[in-house]
C-alpha cells in the first residue's frame, strides 16, 4: 500500500511538473507569435506591393483562385482529403530526415512547390499565353487551401494553452509559405523581385519594432 501511495504522489508530481513546463513553453510560444506580427504585416504588404507590378488579369486569375476555393470550402464541401494526401506525400519525402518529418507537411505547400515545378516543365513544352493563366489561378487555390488547413489544424489541438501553438504556428507557417510564393513568382515574373519583396519586409518589421521600441522606452 505505502508503495502504491508513494508511486501515485510521484505521478501527481511529475503530472503538475509536466502542466508547469507546457504552461511555461505555452508563455514564451505566445509571446514569440505575438513578435511574429509585425513579420506577418510586412510579409503580406511587401508581397502586394511586388504582386501589383505584374500583369492585372494575372493578378485577378490568382485572387479567383483563392475565392474559388474559400467558395467551395465555405458553401460546398471541405476538400481534406486532399490536404490530408499532400500532407502525406511530405510525410513520404521527408521519410529519410525525421526532425522534419512532423514539421514539414504543416510548413510547406506541397501542391503549390508541385505547381510551379509542373509550370517550370510544360513552359518550355508548350508556347501558350493561357497555360499560365490556369496556373496562377491553381497558385491561389493551392496555396488558400494550405493556408485554410494548417488554420484548422493547429487550431483543433487540445491542451494548447493561451493558443500560443495556434498563434505561433500559424504565423510561421503563413510567412514562410508567403516566401516561397514569392520565390516561385519571381521564377516567373520578371516584374516580380523576391529580394525587393525580402528587403522590404524586413525594413518595415524594423520599424514597428522601433516604434514600439521607442513608445515604450524611449518616450519618458
Amino acid at each position: 500500500m505505502e508503495k502504491k501511495e508513494s508511486l501515485k504522489k510521484e505521478n501527481n508530481s511529475a503530472a503538475k511538473i509536466s502542466g508547469l513546463s507546457n504552461k511555461a513553453f505555452g508563455i514564451i510560444k505566445f509571446i514569440l507569435g505575438i513578435c511574429l506580427l509585425p513579420f506577418v504585416y510586412s510579409s503580406s504588404v511587401s508581397f502586394l506591393s511586388e504582386f501589383t507590378l505584374i500583369n492585372k488579369l494575372l493578378q485577378n486569375y490568382f485572387w479567383w483562385g483563392v475565392i474559388s476555393l474559400l467558395i467551395i470550402y465555405l458553401i460546398i464541401w471541405e476538400p481534406t482529403i486532399i490536404y490530408v494526401r499532400g500532407q502525406k506525400l511530405v510525410e513520404i519525402f521527408f521519410t529519410f530526415f525525421k526532425p522534419l518529418v512532423k514539421v514539414a507537411p504543416a510548413l510547406l505547400p506541397v501542391y503549390t512547390i508541385v505547381l510551379f515545378i509542373l509550370y517550370s516543365l510544360l513552359s518550355f513544352i508548350f508556347k501558350s499565353d493561357s497555360l499560365i493563366k490556369h496556373f496562377i489561378f491553381l497558385f491561389g487555390f493551392s496555396m488558400a487551401l494550405h493556408l485554410i488547413f494548417s488554420a484548422k489544424t493547429l487550431r483543433s489541438k487540445q491542451g494548447d494553452f493561451l493558443k500560443a501553438n495556434y498563434i505561433f504556428g500559424f504565423f510561421l507557417v503563413y510567412i514562410i509559405n508567403l516566401i516561397l510564393l514569392a520565390f516561385g513568382l519571381n521564377l516567373i515574373f520578371k516584374e516580380f523581385s523576391v529580394v525587393n519583396f525580402i528587403n522590404q519586409s524586413f525594413q518595415i518589421a524594423n520599424n514597428i519594432f522601433y516604434a514600439v521600441f521607442k513608445q515604450f522606452f524611449l518616450n519618458k
